[in-house]
């Protein structure tokens, strides 16, 4: 079975480019003039978003390097410990809104250190896959079509972000025990 499926796979993007290009001919569609079009527009996004993009980046780096991560986890340790949250999930909580990349290292990090089959671990990877990077899209995607006033979708979003790290932490304490 798993070898028809690697070998159906194998197959699914030049069956689907065949299918896309008859389509358009068969509906009498320039597809190549529309995938150049669609090329420039996807370029010029790109050139809109830049400055966003260099300042999230700017500013994740700033947070990280100064120790603010560091003594927001230090502050808010009591609390999780108090509530049995881990404080080790905390630099994964607190970066994990900012950038995907960064958070993407502190589960490996966490990972390597506990392991994938702790409950720090399960936890962990639970997060990654229910919450967002939330401010990183507010910032790129609002910010490169002009919104300017974004308190009610980060607002909504964090909220999210906060639902899918409590969800984490219960879920995986009720299937795999704490």
């Amino acid at each position: 079975m798993i070898e028809i499926l690697q070998g159906l796979s194998r197959f699914a993007i030049p069956v689907f480019i065949v299918f896309i290009l008859g389509y358009g001919f068969f509906k009498r569609v320039p597809v190549y003039e529309a995938f150049i079009e669609g090329a420039k527009e996807g370029l010029n996004t790109a050139v809109r978003i830049l400055p966003y993009l260099v300042a999230m980046i700017v500013a994740i780096g700033v947070f990280r390097t100064s120790g603010a991560m560091e003594l927001l986890t230090y502050a808010l340790s009591p609390v999780t410990n108090w509530l049995g949250v881990p404080s080790e999930l905390l630099p994964l909580v607190i970066m994990r809104p900012m950038s995907g990349s960064a958070s993407l290292g502190i589960l490996a990090e966490l990972l390597k250190t506990h392991g994938a089959d702790t409950f720090i671990g399960r936890a962990a990877s639970t997060m990654m896959g229910s919450t967002e990077t939330t401010f990183y899209t507010v910032s790129i995607y609002l910010g490169s079509v002009g919104y300017k006033d974004t308190r009610y979708v980060l607002a909504a979003g964090l909220l999210a972000d906060l639902t899918g790290f409590i969800a984490s932490v219960v879920i995986c304490a009720i299937v795999f025990g704490n």
